[in-house]
């Protein structure tokens, strides 16, 4: 399936039938055949069972797999992973565990560099500017290497390091004292930055020194470990003896900037005693998550004859690696196909951004309450059907990362491209959305992720800017908040869109028709609500999940009291804000969004970083995108360096934007919904001076080799005034260079477009802007040419009609 193929909103179902994609896609990866987790294998080469003939949707094809070992991880290639199978206890303290005293940054501990002590600890980092490639179980292949350093005997207090493990992060560690160690977090793979997430293991340890650990390249300049944040730690000695978990430790945690680097770092610095000599530990940001817990938690899901009845466990798709994104859908069986056509349906997500552990919690506690036996969880399951992608990005939990996938770009910035290679789990997580959408109402859609610089848990959401969708897109934040007083914060929730945020899920789906399209931030840190001050626990987390359900049915009650009552406070709420009297007349249309909120705190990775890099070959240089997708954020324009137009030459000429999206011809622009792309939107006749050609019909549509000689007149060596001030006054111009003599293969040129290259060949470049326009459709003899059209997916508006220079063209 091709994201050409993707239908736009109310066009119906896809042309191509997704289980043929679906067959291709799991023999590809061997899995026709292979044991895997919940139903019986099929034999190899059967192909898989149509999803029409059971009466499914197509987007729940289900996995041929078994009872039996779970399938491994699949890891790139350029990964080494250790086979110890690292695994921990669930415990919960019994009491608070209380946020530390917060240490201001006018004081930072003297920690000697990493020039004045010696490795301990060093992975081989990817290589700059590599991409993924391909992945198998188990990472790369052959012997293991050693990148921690040997003991000298007995008596050496080293600490042994280790990360090469799912979800590990540590690249580096430096012994800079006896008991004082500087580290270093591994960038998100195949990036250069996003360094948050950290999950690693240390042997050898000593029970009566007192460490400090220095993690020195951390990205963000704020963070809750400034506000009494501290690190977790878990004993296997203390979990085998006393079944005793992960537990917050850590004195003296401060958080500030580091000195003499450019870009700016920050470090993270605490101090912490192991509970035994020779015990095996673990240091973690947040509590761990990872794919292969998932695996066994929906393992025992199918393998429990009562739950399995109304959760059906398919693969939604296969990320890159090829590890599966799993679909689960959730309801009671229907009375008869009224009834089942009548169930509204609700949506939800998590860990699009891997390093946010917290929403696989939250996801956890809303899967255990919706599949267990409380009359609310029964009263769920006959109203709605719930779609739940628990884990969006498992490519990027396998092997660590805070923000990014395999693709090397943050995937909650895609939903509004048409990449399904680049991003295959956003974009059939939108195909699905949109095939519900075609057969039934979603009254919800929420998408778990962490937040690391605001306490509590809050929710961002989308205001319309009308006066009643405006007070109402604020209800159900306001009601959870009602139910879990101690926990979500419903002043930090926010619901300006900001440009940033065009390509998230949560907007984009909002505007493809999900009228209640929410965020839930769970915070890294802990609750500062009800006088508490403490941090989260994974019950805490787990609880978010059964607040969203009983906040649901409250939201949905045929009785409209508790929404009427809602939506009043919300509008006394605001009216507060603004100084205004409670009961005053006036709506809210008139009253602009940054008046009701500041916005949103963002993250660094809200700038897009344009395409991903396995679109970027040598010999194809692309510059970085204006526009990445539907909705994408505005990229810096410099040049890469090694482009021929970064020193001036002419050879190489600017590549539109659209083709660096091309496949065979075909686009991949994004599915319907969101703004055009930036290339199809009005651009004023002055812009259209600046940038020398105008966006047509013709050159979005043209074969590349066309669109290149279309761009002659526009490479950095024709910038100026020489060739421009010519075509002003009315002089001559160089003839173009004619284009090649065919197209290359595969891309037929269509006729319209070779009678259009024969024509041009004798037009001066500067006014290629406003002659090929009128020469796609010649106008009748003594008529004037009419207005040209600007291509767009969602409407055909005009331009002004062109100007004198065009008349007398």
């Amino acid at each position: 399936m091709q994201p050409s193929g993707h239908p736009g909103a109310g066009q119906g179902l896809p042309p191509e039938p997704y289980d043929r994609f679906m067959s291709s896609h799991l023999r590809y990866y061997g899995y026709l055949g292979a044991p895997r987790v919940l139903e019986p294998a099929a034999p190899r080469g059967t192909p898989v069972p149509s999803a029409r003939s059971r009466g499914e949707p197509r987007d729940l094809l289900a996995l041929p797999l078994v009872r039996g070992p779970l399938p491994a991880p699949r890891w790139p290639v350029e990964c080494e992973v250790i086979e110890e199978t690292i695994e921990h206890i669930e415990w919960v303290p019994p009491e608070l565990e209380p946020f530390c005293q917060p240490a201001g940054p006018e004081w930072v501990p003297a920690t000697a560099s990493e020039e004045q002590g010696t490795v301990v600890y060093h992975l081989s980092a990817a290589p700059r500017g590599s991409c993924f490639t391909r992945a198998r179980s188990g990472g790369a292949p052959g012997p293991l290497s050693s990148p921690a350093v040997p003991l000298a005997g007995p008596q050496d207090t080293t600490l042994l390091f280790e990360s090469r493990f799912e979800s590990g992060n540590l690249q580096k560690a430096v012994k800079v004292g006896p008991y004082e160690y500087v580290l270093t977090l591994r960038p998100d793979l195949y990036t250069a930055k996003h360094t948050q997430w950290f999950y690693f293991r240390v042997q050898n340890t000593r029970q009566d020194p007192l460490y400090r650990f220095t993690i020195a390249n951390l990205a963000k300049p704020k963070s809750l470990y400034g506000e009494g944040l501290r690190p977790l730690l878990y004993s296997q000695r203390d979990a085998q003896s006393r079944g005793v978990g992960w537990r917050r430790v850590g004195d003296d945690v401060r958080y500030y900037r580091g000195s003499g680097k450019e870009p700016p770092s920050f470090c993270l610095s605490w101090t912490s005693r192991f509970p035994h000599d020779g015990d095996t530990c673990f240091f973690a940001h947040s509590y761990p998550y990872t794919y292969s817990d998932l695996q066994r938690y929906l393992q025992a899901l199918a393998g429990d004859p009562a739950r399995s009845r109304y959760c059906a466990v398919r693969a939604l798709c296969r990320s890159l690696a090829g590890n599966t994104v799993y679909l689960l859908t959730i309801t009671s069986p229907a009375g008869g196909a009224a009834a089942a056509a009548a169930k509204r349906a609700v949506v939800l997500s998590a860990r699009v951004h891997p390093g946010e552990t917290g929403g696989s919690w939250a996801m956890r506690g809303f899967l255990d309450f919706l599949l267990g036996t409380h009359a609310d969880a029964r009263l769920l399951r006959r109203l709605f059907v719930f779609k739940v992608v628990p884990m969006l990005n498992p490519d990027g939990v396998v092997v660590g990362n805070s923000r990014c996938s395999l693709a090397g770009r943050d995937p909650n910035r895609a939903y509004g491209t048409g990449l399904c290679s680049s991003f295959p789990g956003v974009w059939h997580l939108r195909a699905m959305v949109e095939r519900v959408l075609a057969e039934r109402e979603v009254v919800l859609y929420c998408d778990f992720h962490g937040h690391s610089r605001k306490n509590n848990a809050f929710m961002y959401g989308c205001d319309e800017g009308g006066s009643g969708r405006r007070l109402r897109q604020r209800v159900f934040p306001l009601m959870l908040s009602k139910n879990a007083p101690d926990k979500i914060s419903f002043p930090s929730c926010k619901f300006k869109v900001q440009k940033s945020k065009m390509g998230t899920g949560r907007v984009v789906l909002w505007r493809m028709g999900v009228s209640n399209s929410y965020t839930m931030e769970v915070a890294f840190g802990g609750s500062t609500l009800g006088g508490r001050n403490s941090h989260f626990t994974t019950e805490d987390l787990k609880s978010l999940g059964y607040h969203l359900c009983d906040t649901l049915l409250d939201f949905c009650d045929p009785d409209p009291a508790k929404f009427e009552q809602c939506l009043s406070e919300v509008d006394a709420l605001l009216r507060q804000r603004l100084d205004r009297e409670p009961g005053s007349g006036g709506g809210w249309s008139d009253i602009s969004l940054s008046e009701l909120e500041s916005s949103t705190t963002g993250s660094d990775s809200s700038v897009s970083d344009g395409p991903p890099a396995q679109l970027h070959s040598p010999d194809r240089p692309v510059r970085s995108p204006v526009a990445f997708g539907v909705g994408g954020t505005k990229a810096p324009g410099r040049r890469q360096a090694g482009d021929p137009q970064a020193a001036g030459s002419p050879q190489q000429p600017e590549r539109s934007r659209a083709w660096s999206r091309l496949r065979g011809g075909r686009s991949q622009l994004s599915p319907s919904g969101g703004r055009p792309p930036r290339h199809h939107r009005r651009v004023s006749p002055g812009r259209q001076r600046k940038r020398r050609i105008a966006p047509s019909a013709a050159a979005d549509h043209a074969p590349p080799w066309c669109h290149r000689w279309f761009l002659a007149g526009h490479s950095p060596g024709s910038r100026g005034g020489g060739r421009r001030a010519a075509g002003r006054a009315g002089g001559s111009c160089p003839p173009a260079t004619s284009p090649p003599q065919r197209p290359r293969q595969g891309r037929a040129a269509r006729p319209a477009l070779l009678r259009l290259c024969s024509a041009l060949k004798a037009v001066p470049r500067p006014c290629l802007c406003v002659v090929v326009p009128a020469l796609i459709a010649p106008p009748p003899p003594g008529e004037p040419p009419p207005p040209p059209r600007l291509p767009s997916p969602t409407s055909a508006r005009r331009r002004p009609a062109p100007g004198p220079a065009a008349t007398a063209l």
